[in-house]
């Protein structure tokens, strides 16, 4: 019965094949979305701007909130990938 069903839907394969390739782009968005390198690497850059006087603690402050809440929302979704 298997080389039946596989004859079978034999026409269905390039639909699979779409299906498989839309899976693997959704992976790698995903890697590189969750990605926490370039996080903390604005992190750094944003500590090297405030030493440097190019911003004032204000925006400093509001900036690394927001990094900071990117690096929990990164952590938990490496936590619980769905």
């Amino acid at each position: 019965m298997g080389l039946l069903n596989q004859l079978l839907t034999l026409p269905l394969a390039p639909v699979r094949g779409v299906g498989w390739v839309v899976q693997q782009v959704a992976r790698a968005a995903e890697d590189e979305f969750y990605d926490p390198g370039p996080v903390m690497r604005e992190l750094a850059e944003l500590e090297e701007a405030l030493e440097s006087g190019l911003i004032d603690e204000e925006t400093f402050d509001r900036r690394e909130d927001e990094l900071l809440e990117r690096l929990e929302e990164i952590r938990r979704f490496r936590e619980n990938p769905q």
